[in-house]
């Protein structure tokens, strides 16, 4: 059993009311077969057992189970899981139980995002059907609303968007903010999927009626190809491959950065609030570096003269980033770029920081907190952890 956090006295973590800006919900077996016409029959997303397995399938095709996904308290790693519901922590799949972890943890509000439809929506292609992926995309921001309504203060819902339709995407979005939705989870990758890049004007319909909501866009990482998890083309064996893309999946985000810079959708859409998720962020210090670097060697506004700040600038205006389990890289990018960095734990991922045992060792969020920040400036600290997760997400 894992050892309980410290919480004999009052520390930073409990004084700043702590924002966790990048949790998943573990999807309850019903989430599309209660909400979907009966007319497509088992092309819904919709849960088998095999083997006492609980896998998600569209027709007989297995696309994930609830057990890969779940692994908070799992003393075990890829490709080890849980076999589905029945071992998997209540917290994973229930709002009420999500809310008594929070409290236990001293966590006071999370923002939620999927996992069978995939980190910016690409799962649901595999429907194939263009009618029926609009339709499991709508029942599942639908789903959301429902489950965060049992605190909307603390759980908070970012709604999937069916990308590969820009006119769709921009209708979803008035929808969902309509509903409730804090925010609008964008694939971070359309290139993987065929479609174009994230700088290209394409997008602007899209851009443009998110930042009319006043919503933030979420880039949450491996929206794109994850195939090397399964491949493993560097034959290291499953944990090393996994672990591999794990530690250099952030860098997917840092193209979607520069090409939301360099790309001028931050000048187009000054308005617009860009999220990072689940990146990390001690790399931010060299990239934008570099980026104000290159931008000004390479004379970036003689194509671009409409350009009026730098790299750095567009992203200290308008781009955050999320960090869960750095030590010495957090302190120098905390002081660099504090108003634009948010807090997260990724529960109940494989990569998350939890309470449950992770080589014999305890991961309380508190813990972590106040060991790694609990010498800096605690109005920093309180920007990271609280402020600016809820200026974002209007949690104020």
């Amino acid at each position: 059993m894992a050892a309980a956090p410290d919480t004999t006295t009052e520390s930073v973590f409990d004084r700043c009311k702590p924002i966790d800006v990048d949790t998943h919900i573990t999807e309850p077996p019903d989430v599309w077969t209660s909400r979907i016409s009966k007319k497509w029959g088992d092309k819904v997303p919709h849960i088998q057992q095999r083997d006492g397995r609980d896998l998600w399938c569209i027709g007989d095709q297995m696309i994930g189970g609830p057990g890969f996904t779940t692994a908070a308290g799992f003393d075990g790693s890829y490709p080890e899981s849980r076999m589905g519901y029945a071992d998997s922590p209540p917290s994973s799949y229930d709002a009420k139980e999500r809310l008594k972890y929070m409290d236990e943890e001293g966590i006071w509000a999370a923002v939620l995002y999927p996992n069978v439809g995939g980190f910016g929506s690409g799962g649901f292609l595999k429907l194939e059907e263009p009618e029926l992926m609009l339709e499991c995309v709508r029942a599942y921001n639908d789903f959301l609303v429902e489950w965060c309504s049992e605190d909307a203060d603390r759980l908070v819902p970012v709604a999937a968007m069916p990308f590969w339709s820009v006119e769709e995407s921009v209708k979803e979005v008035y929808r969902a903010a309509e509903m409730g939705h804090k925010s609008i989870l964008a694939c971070s990758d359309p290139a993987a999927f065929g479609e174009p890049r994230l700088a290209h004007a394409h997008w602007d319909p899209f851009w443009s009626a998110v930042q009319e909501t006043g919503l933030p866009i979420s880039f949450h990482i491996g929206a794109g190809d994850l195939s090397d998890i399964v491949s493993d083309p560097c034959e290291l064996g499953p944990r090393a491959a996994f672990s591999r893309v794990s530690s250099t999946i952030f860098m997917q985000n840092m193209s979607s950065i520069a090409d939301l810079i360099f790309g001028g959708v931050c000048h187009r859409f000054p308005d617009l609030d860009l999220v990072s998720v689940e990146s990390g962020v001690g790399w931010l210090p060299a990239f934008l570096e570099a980026a104000d670097w290159q931008w000004s060697n390479g004379q970036v506004t003689k194509d671009h003269p409409e350009y009026d700040l730098l790299p750095s600038e567009y992203f200290r205006r308008q781009i955050y980033a999320c960090f869960w389990f750095e030590n010495e890289a957090l302190r120098s990018t905390i002081d660099l770029v504090a108003d634009n960095l948010c807090w997260e734990t990724d529960f109940p991922h494989p990569t998350c920081m939890h309470p449950g045992p992770v080589n014999g060792l305890a991961q309380h969020p508190r813990d972590y907190v106040n060991r790694v920040m609990g010498d800096l400036d605690e109005t920093k600290v309180e920007k990271v952890l609280h402020s600016n997760a809820a200026k974002l997400y209007g949690l104020d």
